[in-house]
């Protein structure tokens, strides 16, 4: 250059450095009309060296800067074989530190490129990552300088990025043929000359720079994403999974601009991938159109033409009209069925990268803004853009089940494990999205195909749940041409011989075809187990439907996993919450249903052993959930198994908790009316033997024995329990010269003075809420057989038993005003006549009932309710058996009551006292109860109140403390 430009190019004025610049652009213009381009190259070699790099002498960098500028102004179309010497002294000064020279490059880059247009989409990924940075500068000018240059280099893509390719590229005469026309650029053609622009190459760029923090860049990559995706050609979406992380991250930024922008963009990606669902969806159902009206057409024409060679002919030129018919041509790849091209027929999208990405922003963790400027956001504005992630989030993954249902199969496990505890989120919108995905997912896997191959014969009706057939996913295609999901065929398999070659998808296949995915079962349930300790009820009970359904679905492959879901749903049965305890009931009630009778044996036994750890749960949910297994299995098949497993416990006391629960719900359940009705027809060997199962096993208790007599009508085996728990053997003989009349008086002498039963505050609850029992509708018909006292003797002696039982209470004048109202009868039927031991009791049980000699020659007899069935049921089989029970349970208890008496000296004094016998008598000493502060007895009255109650001894006070009793537990019981 000339020593006056270089002075010029120096000055620290700027007026003087631009009319350097001029001069210097007029030498260039001469230099390239006279074709010295030597000359020129020296020019810009000079100007970048001394001048641009010249880092200490910022003037000489502003006068570089706008010499380059100049200098591109004048080679014009030519700037292209210097660009490479031109831009990159440029670019280094955008870095600089001083404000003004970061102006001056972004002003001589915006000249040069104005020049340059398509020329500079080579340098493009430099241009833009000098941009990101300037576009968060903390001058203003700067930044102003910078929108300018972006918005130019911006238009240049959107015009050229797609079609552009660079003159250096060309052949040398399409150098010659630019020259000759300054205006024609020039484009890309069908040769195999690369664009300028790259995509590929730059999107390594874009992923590393999308994690950037700073909002103004956050929105500069967001406009740079947005232009791009909507530039045809370049399909960006095949690339999303590059940088749609971050962009998701982008959502919880504090500022409103980055959100708008972000989900503005989100927006468009979504539909851009349904739109190429759409359009290859409808290609292949066009195609398989097509191929069946060809198909049709060629029988037909073969019907009619026959075998001549004119019916040969007809059916070759249909096969040229449809010419989708066999293997395409390598030049019909791409092409519609009808041969045309349509966009985006050919865009691959990974749907499975994109759900693997979606899946961890379904939590929208409060992490996610650790890593970017939203640390010190309110705590109500990071809430919100949680909810806003997570909502987004959410709605991609609804839109898959109409874009690709089938890639989704694999990521159910997974999907589930986020979406469930969606489903309790205190966001509305958040949980009804979560609802609506959880919706679609149990309809994905409804419509896959049953579990019929193997299925065991107990297998459970589907009528709850009917499978629809695979048409979900039959008729949807994914941009990645997986096969669908077969309608005839079992989860996971593919017929392909059954798939005419014509179906293949448009797009160009991978060299391995892809598999079916299948569900994977294992991994799923673990999921659903996860949740049973989610803290949201809604969450657990949608799990455990999902169990449910799936149990309803496959039920061979669910039982064919061997995990910990058992345990896990008996621990469940603890929730606090009655509709998990519910469902959890029908999933138990359905794997037992599928399974065989030692599993539900197995079942049975968990199911005591976890009532006699947990005695809260059996005093609070134990009638629940009896109830609920009754209605979902065979009521009869739980309470044989029920009493064959109880008849064997050693713990006593918790066999007699156990029975009276089974014992009352036997009574008062609707659930259980065909039950009742069994053990009320003993005439035939069904209803025997169903009630001496439950009657070996109803020893445990006592009331619940007599309860259960009263309710099969053996009244006179009711009555010899009386006379067997209350009256010792010594009393026979003298009641054999007692009148009949005077029996009443009798068994009043034995039961206080001669009782083998300890009259505890626990029994006469258990009598005092039988009585109001008697009341109740259940019992009806035995109020009605008071009417005929010469068919049923012995119900009298049973009732007036009970009377004589129980204190002056409300139960006693309920029960007294009952049979006041046919005492006449009854006095009148029962004839005053030397008393002999019931008949049952003799024979073998005579040793034990009566001294010997002491029976009289002519037993009593009357029709009762045991004649003629006494080689059905040993009657006195299951009184021996009664007794050894009640014997067995009355030693422990003695044994406890001593142990308990030994350990009360070493006690703090002023401790609890009072009621020591009654609490004694209810507390068992093999296992332990519920924690203190809990405990109860088997009638859930605490002891302590039992205790000041005073009822051990049956006197008018004690009377009156069990009536208060009775009427506080039977508003609790009805």
């Amino acid at each position: 250059m000339e020593s006056s430009i270089q002075r010029s190019l120096t000055d620290k004025l700027y007026d003087r450095r631009k009319l350097g610049a001029l001069e210097l652009e007029k030498t260039i213009r001469e230099c390239v009309i006279h074709d010295d381009h030597e000359k020129v190259r020296k020019i810009i070699d000079q100007l970048c060296h001394e001048y641009a790099y010249s880092v200490h002498q910022p003037h000489a960098r502003n006068g570089g800067l706008i010499g380059l500028a100049a200098a591109s102004i004048a080679l014009g179309p030519d700037v292209a074989r210097y660009l490479g010497e031109i831009v990159p002294p440029v670019l280094a000064c955008f870095a600089d530190q001083d404000a003004r020279v970061r102006y001056y490059a972004c002003e001589s880059m915006y000249n040069i490129a104005k020049v340059a247009k398509g020329e500079i989409l080579p340098f493009f990924n430099d241009v833009f990552d000098a941009l990101s940075k300037l576009a968060a500068d903390s001058e203003l000018s700067v930044k102003n300088g910078a929108e300018l240059l972006d918005r130019l280099v911006k238009d240049i893509v959107a015009e050229s990025a797609a079609t552009y390719v660079s003159i250096l590229q060309s052949p040398e005469q399409s150098i010659t043929d630019a020259q000759s026309d300054e205006n024609s650029p020039t484009y890309a053609s069908d040769t195999a000359f690369p664009t300028a622009f790259s995509l590929p190459s730059f999107i390594p760029l874009l992923t590393e720079r999308i994690h950037v923090v700073n909002p103004f860049t956050r929105v500069f990559l967001v406009s740079w994403i947005t232009l791009l995706d909507s530039i045809p050609d370049l399909e960006l979406v095949t690339y999303l999974p590059e940088f749609l992380e971050g962009l998701f991250k982008f959502l919880s930024d504090p500022v409103n601009d980055v959100q708008t922008a972000t989900q503005h963009a989100l927006e468009e990606f979504l539909i851009e991938i349904k739109r190429i669902a759409r359009i290859k969806r409808g290609i292949e159902e066009s195609r398989k159109s097509r191929t069946g009206r060809m198909s049709q057409s060629r029988t037909r024409s073969n019907s009619d033409s026959g075998d001549t060679e004119e019916g040969v002919r007809l059916s070759e030129k249909l096969g040229l009209d449809e010419s989708g018919e066999g293997v395409p041509p390598p030049e019909e790849k791409g092409l519609s069925a009808d041969g045309s091209w349509i966009p985006g027929q050919d865009v691959l999208v990974d749907h499975q990268r994109i759900l693997e990405i979606l899946i961890p922003f379904l939590d929208a963790p409060g992490g996610l803004f650790t890593s970017d400027g939203g640390t010190n956001c309110p705590r109500g504005l990071r809430r919100k853009t949680e909810e806003s992630i997570q909502l987004t989030a959410l709605r991609w993954v609804e839109s898959f089940f109409d874009i690709c249902p089938e890639d989704l199969l694999p990521f159910v496990p997974r999907l589930l494990s986020h979406v469930l505890p969606a489903i309790a989120h205190e966001g509305e919108n958040v949980r009804r999205a979560a609802m609506k995905v959880n919706a679609l997912l149990l309809s994905l896997i409804i419509s896959l195909s049953d579990d019929v191959a193997g299925e065991p014969a107990t297998s459970p009706p589907m009528s709850r749940n009917p499978t629809r057939e695979s048409t979900v996913s039959g008729d949807r295609r994914d941009s990645q041409a997986r096969q669908p999901l077969s309608k005839d065929s079992d989860l996971g398999r593919r017929t392909p011989s059954s798939i005419p070659p014509v179906t293949t998808p448009v797009p160009p296949a991978s060299p391995t075809p892809p598999k079916t995915a299948d569900l994977d079962y294992s991994a799923t349930v673990n999921a659903l187990t996860l949740q049973f300790l989610n803290e949201h009820e809604q969450t657990r009970v949608v799990a455990l439907e999902w169990l449910l359904m799936l149990h309803r679905k496959a039920p061979r492959k669910m039982l064919a996993i061997n995990d910990g879901t058992f345990p896990a749903l008996l621990k469940t049965l603890s929730d606090p919450s009655d509709q998990v305890v519910t469902r959890d009931l029908q999933l138990l009630s359905q794997i037992s249903h599928n399974s065989e009778d030692n599993y539900f044996t197995s079942f049975m036994v968990d199911l005591l052993s976890l009532f006699s750890t947990d005695r809260r749960l059996l005093e609070t949910k134990g009638n629940l959930i009896i109830r609920h297994l009754c209605v979902n299995l065979n009521p009869e098949r739980i309470y044989r198994t029920l009493a064959d497993i109880l008849e064997k416990d050693e713990d006593v006391e918790f066999a007699s908790i156990m029975v009276q629960n089974l014992n009352n719900n036997l009574m008062t359940a609707p659930e259980l009316a065909d039950l009742r009705k069994r053990l009320r027809s003993l005439d035939t060997k069904d209803g025997q033997a169903f009630f001496v199962s439950l009657f070996r096993s109803w020893c445990h208790n006592a009331v619940a024995t007599f309860s259960l007599c009263l309710m099969a009508q053996a009244y006179e085996q009711a009555s010899n329990l009386l006379q067997i728990l209350f009256v010792s053997a010594p009393g026979y003989s003298r009641m054999r010269a007692v009148p009949r009349h005077a029996f009443i008086r009798v068994l009043i002498y034995e039961s206080v003075y001669s009782a083998e039963l300890e009259i505890t505050v626990n029994l006469l609850i258990q009598v005092d809420k039988l009585v109001q029992l008697l009341e109740s509708p259940v019992f009806t018909y035995l109020r009605l057989q008071l009417l005929e006292p010469e068919k049923h003797p012995y119900l009298y002696k049973c009732l007036y038993g009970l009377l004589m039982l129980l204190p002056q209470s409300s139960a006693f004048a309920l029960l007294k005003n009952r049979l006041n109202s046919v005492s006449a009868i009854g006095y009148l039927h029962i004839a005053p006549r030397a008393y002999d031991p019931p008949s049952s009791l003799q024979g073998k049980s005579s040793a034990n009932t009566a001294p010997p000699g002491s029976r009289s020659s002519a037993p009593y007899e009357r029709p009762t309710r045991l004649k003629g069935r006494g080689d059905e049921i040993k009657w006195i089989e299951l009184l021996e058996k009664f007794k050894t029970v009640q014997d067995k349970a009355r030693r422990q208890q003695m044994q406890y009551n001593a142990k308990a008496t030994a350990n009360h000296g070493s006690m703090a004094s002023g401790g609890k006292g009072g009621g020591t016998g009654a609490t004694a008598s209810i507390l068992s000493p093999s296992r332990t109860p519920t924690p203190a502060g809990s405990a109860t007895n088997a009638a859930g009255t605490n002891a302590p109140r039992a205790g000041r109650g005073g009822a051990s001894g049956g006197g008018g006070g004690g009377g009156l403390g069990i009536g208060r009793l009775a009427s506080g537990r039977r508003a609790r019981n009805k």
